[in-house]
Protein backbone atom coordinates (compact mmCIF):
# COMPACT_ATOMS: atom_id res chain seq x y z
CA UNK A 1 0.00 0.00 0.00
CA UNK A 2 1.48 3.02 -0.80
CA UNK A 3 2.16 5.99 1.33
CA UNK A 4 -0.27 8.56 0.33
CA UNK A 5 -3.36 5.65 1.20
CA UNK A 6 -1.80 5.46 4.21
CA UNK A 7 -2.08 8.77 4.99
CA UNK A 8 -5.94 8.96 3.88
CA UNK A 9 -6.96 5.78 4.95
CA UNK A 10 -4.86 6.98 8.99
CA UNK A 11 -7.28 10.31 8.71
CA UNK A 12 -10.47 8.28 7.97
CA UNK A 13 -10.22 5.60 10.99
CA UNK A 14 -9.21 8.82 13.38
CA UNK A 15 -12.31 10.34 12.31
CA UNK A 16 -14.75 7.46 12.80
CA UNK A 17 -13.21 6.96 15.95
CA UNK A 18 -13.57 10.44 17.19
CA UNK A 19 -17.30 10.81 16.14
CA UNK A 20 -17.85 7.17 17.92
CA UNK A 21 -16.29 8.29 21.56
CA UNK A 22 -16.98 11.79 21.52
CA UNK A 23 -20.26 12.74 20.68
CA UNK A 24 -20.96 14.34 23.75
CA UNK A 25 -19.83 17.79 24.07
CA UNK A 26 -16.10 17.77 25.89
CA UNK A 27 -15.72 19.90 28.87
CA UNK A 28 -13.79 23.38 28.21
CA UNK A 29 -11.08 24.18 29.11
CA UNK A 30 -10.61 27.48 31.62
CA UNK A 31 -14.40 28.04 31.29
CA UNK A 32 -15.70 27.51 27.55
CA UNK A 33 -18.14 30.10 27.70
CA UNK A 34 -15.87 32.77 29.07
CA UNK A 35 -13.53 32.41 25.87
CA UNK A 36 -16.14 31.88 23.20
CA UNK A 37 -18.10 35.28 24.92
CA UNK A 38 -15.95 37.07 27.04
CA UNK A 39 -16.69 38.76 30.46
CA UNK A 40 -18.84 42.03 29.70
CA UNK A 41 -17.00 45.50 29.57
CA UNK A 42 -17.27 46.79 32.76
CA UNK A 43 -15.51 43.07 34.20
CA UNK A 44 -12.45 43.59 32.41
CA UNK A 45 -9.68 46.20 32.65
CA UNK A 46 -9.02 48.65 29.75
CA UNK A 47 -5.04 47.90 29.63
CA UNK A 48 -3.43 45.86 27.00
CA UNK A 49 -3.49 42.43 28.96
CA UNK A 50 -4.04 39.75 26.49
CA UNK A 51 -6.60 37.24 27.30
CA UNK A 52 -4.48 34.34 25.39
CA UNK A 53 -4.23 36.46 22.74
CA UNK A 54 -7.60 38.18 22.21
CA UNK A 55 -6.95 42.46 22.85
CA UNK A 56 -9.21 45.28 22.78
CA UNK A 57 -7.51 46.98 19.67
CA UNK A 58 -5.26 46.40 16.20
CA UNK A 59 -2.36 48.48 18.04
CA UNK A 60 -2.63 46.40 21.09
CA UNK A 61 -2.61 43.02 18.83
CA UNK A 62 0.39 44.06 16.68
CA UNK A 63 2.66 45.48 19.88
CA UNK A 64 1.78 42.25 21.58
CA UNK A 65 2.79 39.82 18.51
CA UNK A 66 5.71 42.08 17.75
CA UNK A 67 7.56 41.67 21.45
CA UNK A 68 6.74 37.54 20.82
CA UNK A 69 8.22 37.46 17.49
CA UNK A 70 12.06 38.81 18.91
CA UNK A 71 11.53 35.28 20.93
CA UNK A 72 10.20 33.53 18.00
CA UNK A 73 13.24 34.82 16.09
CA UNK A 74 15.66 33.76 18.30
CA UNK A 75 14.64 30.06 19.17
CA UNK A 76 16.16 27.27 17.33
CA UNK A 77 14.19 24.70 14.71
CA UNK A 78 14.01 22.76 17.36
CA UNK A 79 12.08 25.01 19.92
CA UNK A 80 9.87 26.21 16.96
CA UNK A 81 9.30 22.44 15.60
CA UNK A 82 7.82 22.11 19.78
CA UNK A 83 5.16 25.17 19.36
CA UNK A 84 4.01 23.64 15.76
CA UNK A 85 3.82 19.96 17.54
CA UNK A 86 1.72 21.64 19.92
CA UNK A 87 -0.80 23.61 17.94
CA UNK A 88 -0.70 19.95 16.02
CA UNK A 89 -1.71 18.44 19.40
CA UNK A 90 -4.31 20.24 20.09
CA UNK A 91 -5.62 19.83 16.76
CA UNK A 92 -5.83 16.33 16.92
CA UNK A 93 -7.15 16.36 21.09
CA UNK A 94 -9.51 18.57 20.11
CA UNK A 95 -10.96 17.82 16.66
CA UNK A 96 -14.66 17.40 17.77
CA UNK A 97 -15.16 19.95 19.64
CA UNK A 98 -13.19 22.45 17.60
CA UNK A 99 -15.34 21.40 14.44
CA UNK A 100 -19.00 21.58 16.23
CA UNK A 101 -17.66 24.97 17.66
CA UNK A 102 -16.95 26.11 13.63
CA UNK A 103 -19.99 24.32 12.71
CA UNK A 104 -22.26 26.00 15.11
CA UNK A 105 -21.20 29.30 14.60
CA UNK A 106 -20.64 29.44 10.59
CA UNK A 107 -23.02 26.52 9.78
CA UNK A 108 -21.26 25.63 6.94
CA UNK A 109 -19.77 22.24 5.89
CA UNK A 110 -20.06 18.67 7.83
CA UNK A 111 -19.39 17.83 10.77
CA UNK A 112 -17.13 14.72 9.43
CA UNK A 113 -15.40 16.95 6.77
CA UNK A 114 -14.75 19.31 9.36
CA UNK A 115 -12.86 16.68 11.78
CA UNK A 116 -10.69 15.49 8.73
CA UNK A 117 -9.36 19.29 8.31
CA UNK A 118 -8.47 19.72 11.72
CA UNK A 119 -6.85 16.23 11.91
CA UNK A 120 -5.09 16.77 8.66
CA UNK A 121 -2.73 19.87 9.86
CA UNK A 122 -0.25 17.15 10.25
CA UNK A 123 0.42 17.57 6.77
CA UNK A 124 0.90 21.25 6.57
CA UNK A 125 4.78 22.13 6.91
CA UNK A 126 6.75 22.96 9.60
CA UNK A 127 10.65 23.18 10.54
CA UNK A 128 11.09 20.84 8.40
CA UNK A 129 11.15 22.55 4.76
CA UNK A 130 13.30 25.33 6.47
CA UNK A 131 16.87 25.06 5.13
CA UNK A 132 20.11 27.01 4.70
CA UNK A 133 22.04 27.18 1.20
CA UNK A 134 25.40 27.58 0.56
CA UNK A 135 28.01 27.92 -2.51
CA UNK A 136 31.18 28.32 -3.03
CA UNK A 137 33.96 29.74 -5.15
CA UNK A 138 37.21 31.11 -5.73
CA UNK A 139 36.17 34.35 -4.51
CA UNK A 140 35.18 33.06 -1.19
CA UNK A 141 31.64 31.43 0.46
CA UNK A 142 28.18 32.51 0.50
CA UNK A 143 25.24 30.99 2.84
CA UNK A 144 21.85 31.70 2.24
CA UNK A 145 19.86 31.84 4.84
CA UNK A 146 15.70 32.17 5.25
CA UNK A 147 14.76 35.29 7.65
CA UNK A 148 11.38 35.86 8.95
CA UNK A 149 9.51 39.17 7.97
CA UNK A 150 8.10 39.76 11.46
CA UNK A 151 4.58 40.25 11.94
CA UNK A 152 2.40 38.60 9.70
CA UNK A 153 -1.24 40.64 9.31
CA UNK A 154 -3.65 37.97 7.98
CA UNK A 155 -7.19 37.56 6.70
CA UNK A 156 -9.20 34.11 7.23
CA UNK A 157 -12.46 33.30 5.56
CA UNK A 158 -15.92 32.32 7.25
CA UNK A 159 -15.32 29.05 4.89
CA UNK A 160 -12.47 27.16 7.38
CA UNK A 161 -11.44 29.74 9.97
CA UNK A 162 -10.13 27.25 12.42
CA UNK A 163 -8.22 24.85 9.87
CA UNK A 164 -7.00 28.06 7.92
CA UNK A 165 -5.52 29.96 11.33
CA UNK A 166 -3.81 26.60 12.10
CA UNK A 167 -2.46 25.91 8.92
CA UNK A 168 -1.20 29.37 8.66
CA UNK A 169 -0.10 29.59 12.01
CA UNK A 170 2.45 26.68 11.45
CA UNK A 171 3.84 27.96 8.50
CA UNK A 172 4.66 31.13 9.82
CA UNK A 173 6.18 30.29 13.20
CA UNK A 174 8.36 27.63 11.37
CA UNK A 175 9.89 30.75 9.65
CA UNK A 176 9.76 33.05 12.67
CA UNK A 177 7.16 35.00 12.61
CA UNK A 178 4.45 35.41 14.32
CA UNK A 179 0.47 36.43 13.29
CA UNK A 180 -2.08 38.77 13.74
CA UNK A 181 -5.57 37.38 12.82
CA UNK A 182 -8.59 38.99 11.59
CA UNK A 183 -11.37 36.41 10.40
CA UNK A 184 -14.35 36.66 9.09
CA UNK A 185 -17.06 38.03 11.82
CA UNK A 186 -18.96 35.14 10.99
CA UNK A 187 -16.25 32.50 12.20
CA UNK A 188 -14.51 34.70 14.27
CA UNK A 189 -15.58 33.04 18.11
CA UNK A 190 -14.41 29.73 16.79
CA UNK A 191 -11.06 31.01 15.51
CA UNK A 192 -10.58 33.35 18.68
CA UNK A 193 -10.92 29.70 20.93
CA UNK A 194 -9.02 28.12 19.06
CA UNK A 195 -6.07 30.99 18.90
CA UNK A 196 -6.91 31.05 22.86
CA UNK A 197 -6.08 27.24 23.27
CA UNK A 198 -2.95 27.22 21.26
CA UNK A 199 -1.44 30.61 23.45
CA UNK A 200 -2.68 29.02 26.80
CA UNK A 201 -0.40 25.96 25.81
CA UNK A 202 2.37 27.69 24.39
CA UNK A 203 2.68 29.55 27.46
CA UNK A 204 2.67 26.59 29.14
CA UNK A 205 5.38 24.58 27.54
CA UNK A 206 7.87 27.32 26.15
CA UNK A 207 6.88 30.48 28.72
CA UNK A 208 6.30 32.63 25.61
CA UNK A 209 3.04 34.74 25.23
CA UNK A 210 1.27 35.69 22.01
CA UNK A 211 2.94 34.60 19.23
CA UNK A 212 -0.68 34.54 17.45
CA UNK A 213 -3.04 37.52 18.60
CA UNK A 214 -6.26 38.55 17.08
CA UNK A 215 -9.12 41.34 18.32
CA UNK A 216 -12.26 40.89 20.03
CA UNK A 217 -14.37 42.18 17.91
CA UNK A 218 -13.14 41.77 13.83
CA UNK A 219 -14.24 43.39 11.19
CA UNK A 220 -14.14 45.22 8.09
CA UNK A 221 -12.73 48.28 10.35
CA UNK A 222 -9.97 45.99 12.15
CA UNK A 223 -9.24 44.35 8.77
CA UNK A 224 -8.46 47.49 7.08
CA UNK A 225 -6.41 48.77 10.18
CA UNK A 226 -3.92 45.34 10.00
CA UNK A 227 -3.56 46.56 6.22
CA UNK A 228 -2.34 49.54 6.64
CA UNK A 229 -0.25 48.82 10.42
CA UNK A 230 3.40 50.40 10.49
CA UNK A 231 3.96 46.92 12.66
CA UNK A 232 2.57 44.75 9.90
CA UNK A 233 5.33 43.86 7.50
CA UNK A 234 3.88 41.38 5.27
CA UNK A 235 0.03 40.19 4.75
CA UNK A 236 -1.82 37.11 3.79
CA UNK A 237 -5.15 37.07 2.66
CA UNK A 238 -7.73 34.17 1.59
CA UNK A 239 -11.44 35.79 -0.56
CA UNK A 240 -12.48 37.43 -3.05
CA UNK A 241 -11.09 40.26 -5.76
CA UNK A 242 -12.17 42.97 -3.44
CA UNK A 243 -10.29 41.83 -1.15
CA UNK A 244 -7.11 41.29 -2.32
CA UNK A 245 -7.47 44.55 -3.92
CA UNK A 246 -7.91 46.44 -0.67
CA UNK A 247 -4.70 44.58 0.97
CA UNK A 248 -2.71 45.50 -2.15
CA UNK A 249 -3.42 49.49 -1.78
CA UNK A 250 -2.01 49.16 1.76
CA UNK A 251 1.92 49.10 0.13
CA UNK A 252 3.28 45.98 1.39
CA UNK A 253 4.13 42.94 -0.11
CA UNK A 254 0.70 40.75 -0.38
CA UNK A 255 0.74 36.92 -0.52
CA UNK A 256 -3.29 35.97 -1.93
CA UNK A 257 -5.57 33.53 -1.75
CA UNK A 258 -8.01 34.29 -4.36
CA UNK A 259 -10.98 32.85 -5.92
CA UNK A 260 -11.34 29.26 -7.71
CA UNK A 261 -14.18 27.67 -9.65
CA UNK A 262 -12.18 24.30 -10.67
CA UNK A 263 -13.33 22.36 -13.94
CA UNK A 264 -13.33 18.70 -14.49
CA UNK A 265 -12.62 17.22 -18.04
CA UNK A 266 -13.15 13.82 -18.61
CA UNK A 267 -12.21 12.11 -22.03
CA UNK A 268 -13.43 9.20 -23.57
CA UNK A 269 -10.20 7.23 -22.20
CA UNK A 270 -10.66 7.22 -18.50
CA UNK A 271 -12.26 4.72 -15.99
CA UNK A 272 -15.15 5.75 -16.12
CA UNK A 273 -16.45 4.38 -12.68
CA UNK A 274 -13.14 5.74 -10.72
CA UNK A 275 -13.72 9.20 -12.40
CA UNK A 276 -17.10 9.21 -11.11
CA UNK A 277 -16.09 8.00 -7.43
CA UNK A 278 -13.00 10.52 -7.51
CA UNK A 279 -15.40 13.88 -8.23
CA UNK A 280 -18.27 12.62 -5.73
CA UNK A 281 -15.59 12.43 -3.15
CA UNK A 282 -13.91 15.75 -3.90
CA UNK A 283 -16.83 17.78 -4.73
CA UNK A 284 -18.98 16.59 -1.50
CA UNK A 285 -16.20 17.51 0.09
CA UNK A 286 -17.46 19.45 3.39
CA UNK A 287 -20.39 20.35 1.24
CA UNK A 288 -18.15 21.42 -1.75
CA UNK A 289 -16.27 24.65 0.92
CA UNK A 290 -12.85 24.29 -0.44
CA UNK A 291 -11.52 26.50 -3.49
CA UNK A 292 -10.25 23.49 -4.90
CA UNK A 293 -13.23 21.20 -5.01
CA UNK A 294 -14.63 20.28 -8.20
CA UNK A 295 -17.51 23.13 -9.28
CA UNK A 296 -18.39 21.69 -12.52
CA UNK A 297 -17.93 18.51 -15.19
CA UNK A 298 -17.08 18.47 -18.93
CA UNK A 299 -17.56 15.21 -20.21
CA UNK A 300 -17.06 13.91 -23.95
CA UNK A 301 -20.36 12.95 -25.55
CA UNK A 302 -19.44 9.42 -26.48
CA UNK A 303 -19.03 8.83 -22.80
CA UNK A 304 -21.49 10.60 -21.29
CA UNK A 305 -24.20 8.17 -20.99
CA UNK A 306 -22.08 6.30 -19.22
CA UNK A 307 -20.63 8.79 -17.29
CA UNK A 308 -23.86 9.80 -15.62
CA UNK A 309 -24.71 6.01 -14.62
CA UNK A 310 -21.22 5.82 -13.13
CA UNK A 311 -22.20 9.00 -11.03
CA UNK A 312 -25.25 7.50 -9.62
CA UNK A 313 -23.35 4.36 -8.87
CA UNK A 314 -20.71 6.60 -6.71
CA UNK A 315 -23.75 7.47 -4.60
CA UNK A 316 -24.90 11.41 -6.22
CA UNK A 317 -28.14 11.87 -7.26
CA UNK A 318 -28.92 12.98 -10.76
CA UNK A 319 -31.85 16.07 -10.75
CA UNK A 320 -34.41 16.08 -13.37
CA UNK A 321 -34.81 19.50 -15.97
CA UNK A 322 -37.58 20.76 -13.70
CA UNK A 323 -35.71 20.31 -10.19
CA UNK A 324 -32.71 22.06 -12.00
CA UNK A 325 -34.96 24.84 -12.76
CA UNK A 326 -36.17 25.14 -9.25
CA UNK A 327 -32.66 24.75 -7.22
CA UNK A 328 -31.24 27.21 -9.58
CA UNK A 329 -33.91 29.47 -8.33
CA UNK A 330 -33.23 29.08 -5.29
CA UNK A 331 -29.42 29.09 -5.47
CA UNK A 332 -29.22 32.27 -7.45
CA UNK A 333 -30.00 35.74 -7.39
CA UNK A 334 -30.36 37.37 -10.71
CA UNK A 335 -30.30 41.03 -11.80
CA UNK A 336 -29.07 43.01 -14.99
CA UNK A 337 -25.86 44.70 -15.21
CA UNK A 338 -24.99 48.72 -16.81
CA UNK A 339 -25.34 46.74 -20.56
CA UNK A 340 -28.61 45.38 -19.72
CA UNK A 341 -26.79 41.37 -19.57
CA UNK A 342 -28.22 38.93 -16.95
CA UNK A 343 -26.48 38.49 -14.00
CA UNK A 344 -26.25 35.35 -11.78
CA UNK A 345 -25.32 35.85 -7.85
CA UNK A 346 -24.56 33.10 -5.64
CA UNK A 347 -27.50 32.58 -2.52
CA UNK A 348 -25.13 33.00 0.60
CA UNK A 349 -28.18 31.40 2.56
CA UNK A 350 -27.59 27.86 0.62
CA UNK A 351 -23.62 28.07 0.36
CA UNK A 352 -21.97 25.01 2.62
CA UNK A 353 -25.59 23.39 3.43
CA UNK A 354 -26.03 19.97 3.64
CA UNK A 355 -27.51 17.56 0.23
CA UNK A 356 -30.69 17.64 1.88
CA UNK A 357 -31.66 21.48 2.51
CA UNK A 358 -30.39 21.57 -1.64
CA UNK A 359 -32.70 18.78 -2.18
CA UNK A 360 -35.63 20.61 -0.56
CA UNK A 361 -34.96 23.49 -2.61
CA UNK A 362 -34.99 21.24 -5.81
CA UNK A 363 -38.10 19.91 -4.42
CA UNK A 364 -37.09 16.15 -4.24
CA UNK A 365 -36.62 13.68 -1.73
CA UNK A 366 -32.96 11.75 -1.66
CA UNK A 367 -31.47 8.86 0.00
CA UNK A 368 -30.05 10.05 3.72
CA UNK A 369 -26.51 8.05 2.34
CA UNK A 370 -26.89 10.58 -0.75
CA UNK A 371 -23.45 12.73 -1.04
CA UNK A 372 -24.41 15.00 -4.08
CA UNK A 373 -26.60 16.26 -6.45
CA UNK A 374 -25.80 16.42 -10.45
CA UNK A 375 -27.72 17.42 -13.40
CA UNK A 376 -27.24 17.94 -17.07
CA UNK A 377 -26.74 21.77 -17.55
CA UNK A 378 -25.42 24.01 -20.84
CA UNK A 379 -22.14 25.38 -20.48
CA UNK A 380 -23.01 28.76 -19.46
CA UNK A 381 -25.60 27.59 -16.87
CA UNK A 382 -24.91 30.03 -13.66
CA UNK A 383 -24.06 26.43 -12.06
CA UNK A 384 -21.05 26.55 -14.26
CA UNK A 385 -19.76 29.93 -14.15
CA UNK A 386 -20.38 30.87 -10.81
CA UNK A 387 -18.14 29.49 -7.99
CA UNK A 388 -21.12 28.30 -6.10
CA UNK A 389 -19.78 26.17 -2.82
CA UNK A 390 -22.62 23.43 -2.72
CA UNK A 391 -22.93 19.77 -2.63
CA UNK A 392 -23.49 20.01 -6.99
CA UNK A 393 -22.24 19.42 -10.09
CA UNK A 394 -23.51 20.29 -13.32
CA UNK A 395 -22.24 17.94 -16.10
CA UNK A 396 -21.95 19.34 -19.49
CA UNK A 397 -21.95 17.40 -22.58
CA UNK A 398 -18.95 18.48 -25.08
CA UNK A 399 -18.22 16.96 -28.86
CA UNK A 400 -14.54 15.95 -27.82
CA UNK A 401 -11.52 16.30 -26.28
CA UNK A 402 -10.48 19.98 -27.78
CA UNK A 403 -13.99 21.45 -26.85
CA UNK A 404 -14.02 20.30 -23.30
CA UNK A 405 -10.51 21.67 -22.40
CA UNK A 406 -11.96 25.11 -23.96
CA UNK A 407 -15.10 25.07 -21.93
CA UNK A 408 -12.90 24.40 -18.74
CA UNK A 409 -10.84 27.26 -19.74
CA UNK A 410 -13.71 29.58 -20.17
CA UNK A 411 -15.51 28.23 -16.55
CA UNK A 412 -12.67 28.99 -14.54
CA UNK A 413 -11.97 32.20 -15.61
CA UNK A 414 -8.06 32.74 -15.38
CA UNK A 415 -8.02 32.42 -11.71
CA UNK A 416 -5.40 29.88 -12.57
CA UNK A 417 -6.29 28.24 -9.59
CA UNK A 418 -6.92 24.60 -9.66
CA UNK A 419 -8.57 22.08 -12.71
CA UNK A 420 -9.04 17.92 -12.69
CA UNK A 421 -8.58 15.53 -16.04
CA UNK A 422 -9.75 11.88 -15.49
CA UNK A 423 -7.97 10.05 -18.97
CA UNK A 424 -5.70 7.42 -19.85
CA UNK A 425 -4.06 9.72 -22.75
CA UNK A 426 -1.19 10.98 -21.35
CA UNK A 427 -0.77 13.49 -24.38
CA UNK A 428 -4.59 14.92 -23.48
CA UNK A 429 -2.85 15.32 -19.62
CA UNK A 430 0.05 17.47 -21.46
CA UNK A 431 -2.52 19.35 -23.24
CA UNK A 432 -5.19 20.62 -20.82
CA UNK A 433 -2.16 21.33 -18.08
CA UNK A 434 -0.84 23.52 -20.52
CA UNK A 435 -3.85 24.91 -21.21
CA UNK A 436 -5.13 25.48 -17.79
CA UNK A 437 -1.73 26.66 -16.54
CA UNK A 438 -3.57 26.22 -12.74
CA UNK A 439 -1.31 26.29 -9.75
CA UNK A 440 -2.92 22.83 -9.14
CA UNK A 441 -3.56 20.64 -11.55
CA UNK A 442 -4.69 16.84 -11.07
CA UNK A 443 -4.91 13.91 -12.96
CA UNK A 444 -7.19 10.45 -11.66
CA UNK A 445 -7.12 11.98 -8.67
CA UNK A 446 -10.28 14.08 -6.61
CA UNK A 447 -9.33 17.71 -5.22
CA UNK A 448 -8.18 16.51 -1.96
CA UNK A 449 -5.36 14.64 -3.06
CA UNK A 450 -3.33 17.93 -4.13
CA UNK A 451 -3.28 18.54 -0.80
CA UNK A 452 -2.10 15.45 0.89
CA UNK A 453 -5.04 13.69 1.36
CA UNK A 454 -4.79 10.30 -0.59
CA UNK A 455 -1.67 12.15 -2.33
CA UNK A 456 1.35 13.05 -2.22
CA UNK A 457 1.01 16.86 -1.75
CA UNK A 458 1.18 18.96 0.97
CA UNK A 459 -1.67 20.48 3.37
CA UNK A 460 -2.17 24.77 3.43
CA UNK A 461 -5.79 26.17 3.27
CA UNK A 462 -3.92 29.58 1.38
CA UNK A 463 -3.57 28.73 -2.16
CA UNK A 464 -1.70 31.43 -3.31
CA UNK A 465 -2.91 31.90 -6.81
CA UNK A 466 -3.36 35.98 -7.62
CA UNK A 467 -0.08 36.26 -6.03
CA UNK A 468 1.66 33.57 -7.63
CA UNK A 469 3.35 31.64 -4.34
CA UNK A 470 0.98 28.71 -4.59
CA UNK A 471 0.48 26.48 -1.89
CA UNK A 472 1.81 28.45 1.00
CA UNK A 473 4.89 27.21 3.09
CA UNK A 474 7.18 28.53 5.74
CA UNK A 475 9.68 29.71 3.64
CA UNK A 476 6.52 31.88 2.03
CA UNK A 477 6.54 34.10 5.18
CA UNK A 478 10.76 34.37 4.64
CA UNK A 479 12.79 36.69 2.81
CA UNK A 480 16.30 35.48 1.58
CA UNK A 481 19.34 36.33 3.55
CA UNK A 482 22.78 36.34 1.64
CA UNK A 483 25.92 35.76 4.15
CA UNK A 484 29.30 36.65 2.29
CA UNK A 485 32.39 35.41 3.45
CA UNK A 486 35.04 36.54 1.41
CA UNK A 487 38.26 35.28 -0.10
CA UNK A 488 37.63 32.39 3.10
CA UNK A 489 36.69 28.57 3.97
CA UNK A 490 36.57 27.23 0.92
CA UNK A 491 38.13 23.65 2.06
CA UNK A 492 38.05 22.01 -1.76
Amino acid sequence: MSVTVDREQLIANVVREVVARLQAQLPAPRGQEAAVAPAPAAAAPKAAASEDGVFETVDEAVAAAAEAQKKVAAMSLDERGRIIAILRRVCRERAHQLAKMELDETHLGRLDHKIEKLLAVEFVLGVESMRTEARSDVSGLCVIEHAPFGVIGMVLPATHPVPTMTGNAINVLAGGNTAVFSPHPAGAKSAAYALQIYNREIKRELGVENVLTTVREPGIKSAEEIFQHPGIHLLCVTGGPALVKAASKAGKRVIAAGPGNPPVVVDETADLGEAAAAIVRGASFDNNLLCIAEKEVFVVASVADRFIAAMRMAGAFQLDAAALERLTRAAFHFDKDGAGCLRAHVNRDLIGKDVAVLAAAAGVTVPASTQLLFAETAADHPFVVEEQMMPFVPIVRVNDFDAGVAAAVAAEHGYHHTAMIHSRNMDNVTKMARAMNTTLFLHNAPCMASLGLGGPGYLSYSIATPSGEGVTTPLTFTRQRQIVVGGGLRII
